[in-house]
This record gives structure tokens, C-alpha cells and sequence, in this order.
């Protein structure tokens, strides 16, 4: 019995001695690292999405109803400006050219006869003008002949790329109907939309600025080796979206950009006196930002705070907090509101040296 109750004291000291050493451990005091916000000139990158399309973009259509005789292209070719594509069949037309010059040729027999007599007084002059009249008209029918016939040879306006083609040889083509699509992507155009804020920052702040030469991000999120350049701005804002299209010009010697792709221009912002801080500084509550304020009394609060711009490990601070209060810098996830700590101040300068600040 006394051996029994040793045992169960020895236990019962050895779970205390475990309470306590927990207890202690939970009692530990967290470490708090504050630092202040810091005032710098440097520059971020905005990213848009954006839709690609060629300098020069068309539809090719059938002027002439017919049978598809000839197709003298392939889906994808490069083509020449003056390039014969099509050749709808031209019999039809051939025909009626032929008889438009036969009777261009009646006419002028017709006129010189009248031309002959007129001048032996034997008819009129009227008749002669007659005779004039119907050597006009019958070369009218025939310049209308030849551009009916010349309408059954669908030639390329432009060069460019050749798109799908839907239509096979001996096809029924409708007079107006699609037959491919041309695309000039020697040059390629890059729609963005930019909001209207961002849009009168462009317009009036000369000094920060965005800078008119961007890049272009692919969807494979490799970078376009080419340089693009800001070179017009639509006329009206988006009534629906409040935004407003920019348009940028990219070279493409190599054609690899096709009219339709997507991708993200990306937008050098030049920053003068921008007001930064740590990303893990901050934290995040249904989609707004907040940090914790550190103040006289080491006693912290939440703030929420607009951001402006992002960096790699910074935000860019709009509205919220100033250059002179202390935030929170580690250590958030254990902080609670109104509480009282205990922390170690870091200099700025030492945090942002120890972050991968990009300043292009």
C-alpha cells in the first residue's frame, strides 16, 4: 500500500512539473519588431491586360457570285500587296465583256456612218450626236463588263497573313461572302484600359508620370524582347467601366504576335516622395488593407490604409498612416487590438535593405 502511494506521488509530481514547464513556455513573452514608414523616390510597374491586334486587320469577301475556280493561297502564307488569292469562275463575265465590245464596235460604225452622212447633209447633226451618245454608252457597258470580270480575281489590298479558309475549290460563292481574313502584323497595336484617375495622372503630372515606352508580357509570362510606345488615347471613357483605352505600338520583325493574343502591357510609374512600407507589415480583411499603429505608450491599434502601387516586398502607401508613426513589423498574427507590448525598433533603411527593392 505504502509502495502505491510513492508511486502515485511521484507521478502526480512529474504531470506538475510538465504543467508548469508548459505554462512557462506559454508565458513566454512574444517578440515585437516596429519600424516606421519611409519616404523614397523609386518607381513601380503597372500591370494592364491587354488585347493584341494587327496594324491592319480585313476581311476578304466575294464581289462577284460564282464557283471557287482557283485557290492560289494557303491558310497561314505571307502574301504580296497585288497577290492573286481567289479566282471566282469568270465564263459568265468573260461572255458579257466580249458582247459589251461587240457592241462598242457596232456603235462606232454606227457613229462613223452618221459622221459621213452628216457632213453630205444627208441627216442631221442630231443624228450624229445620237450616234455619239450610243459609242458613249456601249464604252460604258464595257468598262462595266471588264470591272465585273476583274471582280472574279480577289487580289490581296495589303501585305499581311492569310487567316482560316473556310471555302473549298468548286464551292457556290454568295456575292459578299467571306472567303479569309488578311492581317499586316508587321507592327502589332496593344489595347489597354486605364482608369480615369490613372488617366488624368498621365494627362497633367508631367513630373511623375508614367513613362511612354512599355513592355509587353505574354501569356507565356515571357517578356516581348521589343519595346512598345504609348501613341494614342481613345476619345471617350468607358460609361460602364469608367475606364479609357490606351493604345500601344509594338514592333514584330519575327511575327510572333497575332492579332487576337493577350497579354499585359506593363507601364513604368516613376515615384517622387512615395511613402512605403513592408508588404508583411500589413495584413488583410475582406479585401481591405491594414496595419498596426504603435503608439507613445507602445500600445497598438489597426489602421487601414489605401495602397497606391506594389513593388516586390512593398506596398506604396496612398492614405492611412504617416512617415513619423511606428507600425508593427513582426509579429501580427499574435498582436491583438489595444494591446500593450514590448518591442525592438528597426530603422527603415535597414528593412528595406534587407527586402528586394526594384527601382527601374
Amino acid at each position: 500500500m505504502k509502495k502505491t502511494l510513492l508511486i502515485t506521488g511521484f507521478l502526480a509530481a512529474l504531470f506538475l512539473v510538465s504543467c508548469n514547464s508548459k505554462k512557462e513556455e506559454k508565458e513566454e513573452p512574444t517578440k515585437f519588431t516596429v519600424t516606421n514608414p519611409v519616404v523614397i523616390d523609386t518607381s513601380f510597374t503597372k500591370k494592364y491586360v491587354s488585347q493584341i491586334r494587327s496594324v491592319q486587320n480585313i476581311e476578304i469577301r466575294a464581289q462577284e457570285r460564282g464557283f471557287l475556280q482557283n485557290i492560289y493561297v494557303d491558310e497561314g502564307q505571307y502574301v504580296k500587296a497585288g497577290q492573286l488569292l481567289f479566282r471566282i469562275m469568270p465564263k459568265m463575265y468573260q461572255a458579257e465583256l466580249l458582247k459589251a465590245q461587240a457592241e462598242e464596235k457596232a456603235a462606232e460604225i454606227e457613229l462613223q456612218n452618221a459622221k459621213t452622212l452628216a457632213d453630205k447633209n444627208i441627216v442631221s447633226k442630231n443624228e450624229q450626236a445620237i450616234a455619239i451618245a450610243k459609242v458613249q454608252q456601249a464604252r460604258a457597258e464595257v468598262s462595266l463588263a471588264k470591272l465585273h470580270l476583274s471582280f472574279t480575281e480577289i487580289r490581296a489590298p495589303f501585305a499581311g497573313t492569310i487567316d482560316r479558309i473556310p471555302k473549298k475549290l468548286g464551292s457556290l460563292i454568295e456575292e459578299g461572302e467571306l472567303l479569309t481574313s488578311l492581317s499586316d502584323n508587321s507592327e502589332m497595336f496593344a489595347y489597354f484600359n486605364v482608369s480615369e484617375p490613372e488617366y488624368l495622372n498621365y494627362q497633367t503630372d508631367i513630373k511623375n508620370r508614367a513613362d511612354n515606352k512599355v513592355s509587353l508580357l505574354l501569356a507565356n509570362s515571357q517578356l516581348l524582347k521589343y519595346k512598345g510606345k504609348v501613341e494614342l488615347i481613345e476619345a471617350e471613357f468607358d460609361s460602364e467601366t469608367g475606364n479609357i483605352a490606351f493604345r500601344a505600338r509594338f514592333p514584330n520583325p519575327e511575327k510572333l504576335l497575332r492579332n487576337g493574343e493577350t497579354g499585359s502591357v506593363m507601364m513604368t510609374v516613376p515615384l517622387h516622395e512615395a511613402l512605403v512600407i513592408p508588404q508583411k507589415a500589413t495584413y488583410e480583411i475582406q479585401d481591405k488593407k491594414f496595419v498596426f499603429v504603435v503608439d507613445k505608450n507602445s500600445t497598438i491599434t489597426s489602421r487601414e490604409i489605401t495602397i497606391k502601387g506594389q513593388m516586390p516586398d512593398l506596398y506604396v502607401i496612398a492614405t492611412g498612416i504617416t512617415a513619423k508613426e511606428k507600425i508593427l513589423l513582426d509579429g501580427i498574427q499574435k498582436a491583438n487590438e489595444n494591446d500593450q507590448i514590448k518591442f525592438e525598433y528597426i530603422n527603415p533603411n535597414k528593412v528595406l535593405s534587407s527586402l528586394r527593392l526594384k527601382a527601374e
